[in-house]
């Protein structure tokens, strides 16, 4: 399917592996000039080498979005390299497994610093450089713990649904320069970070399966699921789409 995409230049955050990767590649196949951006610069260049190899074109920037600083020098690299930015998909996140009483406010911070500071970081360097090509899309990847959640796992669903709730507001703030922001809300995906997660716990065989048998689809879902679902965020197809949660998560939150 011709997602009009030639052309385009889309920034990845957290492209090393997951989500991010899967997002990365299929921008590319849809014709994308692709900017990879991870502190993990072998996962980074990995990604970078598929899209190569898969005839796209993309560069890696290591970069940690998490800071001033760091956003910045991804914005520069990419204008350097492809002359402007017409998509943002801010998809940076890391997870820990705790009670409010558990996490230390070292944990908190960071995690609220990468999974929600980074989103405000990422847009802010963007959106000028969006505005001077006459508009974009921005598409973050919030999760299903935006609307409901598990036990223990108390910074991750702040931030997220942080995510959530400045999706909506900045939708409102940068709809009069053309750009378009949503963010798209995945259940379990078979990813990295949910397989650490899942490895931590005391049977983890058994909570695959639990994740599998809650949702209605009776399986995890693949990074592509994800991917798909953001790049058509950020196409022309959702031209009249703003300010929107796109869930992706098998029909989980459809369950009572």
């Amino acid at each position: 399917m011709d997602l009009e995409l030639g052309g385009k230049v889309a920034i990845i955050t957290g492209a090393a592996g997951g989500i991010g990767r899967a997002t990365a590649n299929i921008f590319a196949a849809e014709g994308a000039r692709t900017v990879v951006v991870d502190r993990n610069a072998k996962g980074g260049m990995e990604t970078v080498a598929e899209i190569r190899k898969a005839g796209g074109e993309a560069i890696f920037i290591r970069a940690d979005v998490a800071t001033a600083a760091g956003a910045s020098r991804m914005v520069g690299r990419a204008v350097e390299a492809f002359g402007g930015i017409d998509v943002l998909h801010n998809n940076a996140a890391i997870i820990r497994s705790h009670s409010v009483t558990e996490t230390s406010e070292a944990e908190w911070d960071l995690i609220l610093r990468v999974d929600l500071k980074s989103v405000y970081l990422c847009s802010r360097a963007c959106i000028p450089v969006m505005k001077k090509r006459g508009g974009g899309a921005i598409v973050h990847t919030a999760s299903v713990h935006s609307f409901a959640s598990i036990p223990a796992i108390s910074a991750y669903a702040a931030a997220k649904g942080g995510v959530l709730a400045l999706t909506r507001q900045m939708a409102q703030d940068y709809a009069a320069d053309g750009i378009r922001v949503n963010c798209v809300c995945p259940g379990a995906t078979d990813t990295p970070m949910l397989r650490t997660a899942i490895n931590e716990t005391e049977n983890p065989r058994k909570t695959w399966k639990q994740w599998e048998q809650a949702c209605p689809l009776n399986r995890i879902g693949k990074p592509e699921d994800i991917g798909h679902a953001v790049v058509f965020l950020a196409s022309p197809r959702a031209s009249f789409v703003t300010g929107q949660a796109l869930i992706v998560d098998g029909g989980l939150l459809a369950k009572l």
